[in-house]
Parts: structure tokens; C-alpha cells; sequence
């Protein structure tokens, strides 16, 4: 008997549905078998349960659904936290660092308030900002707390690899690193399709290995072009954090990439940013520290130099 796996929702807005829905539809293979909703708009989370509720008999899941407060938190496995202001047409993830930051910090000590023990994992935006900023509120250990980091614009590259290929996307290993955001980066050096690096691939392909740059510029403005699009993006990133809500929950041993703490890894410390992580039941089990060559240590290095210094801006108004 699989005994109560209990995951709280912060935030009822479409991010937080589109996961809350993702894990309804995949059943007991979710690992969830409760979910709380919590929204400032309390009949927003109450109406969102109920919607859910009437398609139960629908879904092979037998999840207990319902809305709730914070005290509600105390025997959760995991507090999945989405809430926040959106990212408007034109604006960058970082531009919304502040006023969130002060969202941020409202929540999680409400959560830590009830007695909350276990797992933080964050997706507003900016998320490496949000998540150091939930981890030195809370004062969780860091592996206790992780944010969805790049697992979105991994995603992204590995379907977009899989399409120029033409080779099915579970069989791409290639990793978007560092900030969510414009600093990001591939290391194309640990890119592989199975066992075989992708750029030998474009090589005996014949193909210009410039057409990887285009992919990864693709990736990096997906956001954007989306957002201006249908005003937001919430799919891809809602079954991403049911990836990384199942993996903590099933204690699979995942390799994601996170925003996860470093202390010392890549030459870094006291920073949150977008790296490979092993993921179980304790949250970020360990870093997998990659090797990376000289050009990318400085794109990583440009990376945290521009979270920190955002992060000094913030520590100012918390």
C-alpha cells in the first residue's frame, strides 16, 4: 500500500494548472495521490478543484483534489510554488525579479509557518533568482530546495534536435545550461544522439554545424515568440514540473537540469543556476559537473555574474 504522497500548488494560474492537469491524466504513475490548491484568489483554487474533480471519473488517477491554506502544507511532500507576476510581450524574465521576489518571500514563510519539512520546487520567474531567494527565507537545505531551472529549454532543444535530425527525441542527451533566460547556453561538447556526439552527426551529415547555433538561438527565444503569440507559455513548462514532481515523488534518480545550488561546482558558490542534477526523493541528490571547454565556462561564468548581481538588487528591497 502506497502510503499518502501529498503535493501542495501555490499559484492557480495556467503554469500551475497545466501541471496540476498533466498529473491528473498520467494516473497513479504520477506518484501523486493528493494535491492542495492555493491561491490569493481563494474561489479561483476552489473552482479550479472542482473542474478537476468532475473528471475523475475520467482519469485512471483516484487523486484527492481540493483547495486549501498553508496549514495545509505541514505534511506535504512537496510545495510546488508557480505563483507570481507574468511575463509581458517584450519583457525579459529578469525585469521581473523584484516584485516577485517580495511575492516569494510572503509564501514560503507562510509554508515554513505550517511546518513544512520537505521538498521546494520553484517555477516563477526569474526562477534561479526566486529559488535562491525561497531557499534563504526558508533556510532549507539547498538540495531541499530547487527551481524548474532549464528543464523547459532542455526540452525545447531535444525535441528541436530530434526534429533536424530526424531521430525521436528520447534518444537525444543534450543539455541547455545556466540562466533560464538570454545567457543561457549549450555545451554542445556533451551533446550526443544515443552514444554519438551531435556534432559528429551534423559532420557526417554533411550539414553546416552553424545549423546548431540557429537550433539553439530557436530554444533561447522560444519564450518570446510564444508570448507574443497567445500572451503566454504554460504547457511545456507544466509537464516539465510533473517530470520533476514524479521523479522526486517515484525516486527515480533522474538526471534534469534544475536550477540547483552550487557551492564550489564550475568555480561558483552561494548561486542557483541551470545545471544537470541527479534528482530522487531528497531533491537534488547531486551535481553531475560537467568538463567544460573554455568558451563555455565563460558563458556559464557571464551567466552567474549577471544572476548575482540581479540578486544583490533584490536583497535590497526583501
Amino acid at each position: 500500500m502506497i502510503g499518502k504522497r501529498k503535493v501542495i500548488l501555490v499559484g492557480t494560474g495556467f503554469v500551475g494548472m497545466s501541471m496540476a492537469y498533466s498529473l491528473l491524466n498520467q494516473g497513479n504513475a504520477s506518484g501523486v495521490n493528493e494535491l492542495v490548491l492555493i491561491d490569493v484568489l481563494k474561489d479561483k483554487a476552489e473552482g479550479e478543484a472542482m473542474d478537476m474533480c468532475h473528471g475523475l471519473p475520467c482519469s485512471s488517477s483516484h487523486m484527492s483534489i481540493k483547495a486549501g491554506d498553508y496549514s495545509e502544507c505541514k505534511d506535504a511532500d512537496i510545495v510546488v510554488i508557480t505563483a507570481g507576476l507574468n511575463q509581458k510581450p517584450g519583457q525579459t524574465r529578469l525585469e521581473l525579479s523584484t516584485a516577485n521576489a517580495k511575492i516569494m518571500k510572503d509564501i514560503t514563510n507562510q509554508v515554513v509557518a505550517s511546518g513544512f519539512k520537505g521538498i521546494f520546487l520553484v517555477a516563477s520567474n526569474p526562477v534561479d533568482l526566486m529559488t535562491k531567494v525561497v531557499q534563504e527565507v526558508s533556510k532549507f537545505p539547498t538540495r531541499k530546495v530547487i527551481g524548474s531551472g532549464t528543464a523547459l529549454d532542455t526540452a525545447r532543444l531535444r525535441y528541436l534536435i530530434g526534429e533536424y535530425l530526424n531521430v525521436s527525441n528520447k534518444n537525444v542527451h543534450a543539455y541547455i545550461m545556466g540562466e533560464h533566460g538570454d545567457s543561457s547556453f549549450v555545451p554542445w561538447d556533451h551533446a550526443y544522439v544515443g552514444c554519438k556526439r551531435i556534432e559528429d552527426i551534423v559532420k557526417d551529415a554533411k550539414k553546416d554545424l552553424s545549423d546548431l547555433d540557429k537550433i539553439y538561438v530557436e530554444v533561447r527565444d522560444a519564450a518570446y515568440e510564444i508570448i507574443e503569440k497567445k500572451k503566454a507559455t504554460y504547457y511545456g513548462i507544466g509537464l516539465g514540473l510533473s517530470k520533476i514532481v514524479k521523479t522526486i515523488l517515484n525516486n527515480t534518480n533522474e538526471i534534469l537540469t534544475v536550477s540547483a545550488y552550487l557551492n564550489g561546482e564550475y568555480g561558483h558558490k552561494d548561486i542557483y543556476v541551470g545545471v544537470p542534477a541527479i534528482i530522487n526523493s531528497n531533491g537534488a541528490r547531486e551535481l553531475l559537473e560537467l568538463e567544460l571547454s573554455k568558451q563555455d565556462q565563460e558563458k556559464l561564468d557571464n551567466s552567474c555574474k549577471i544572476l548575482s548581481e540581479n540578486m544583490e538588487k533584490i536583497r535590497e528591497v526583501l
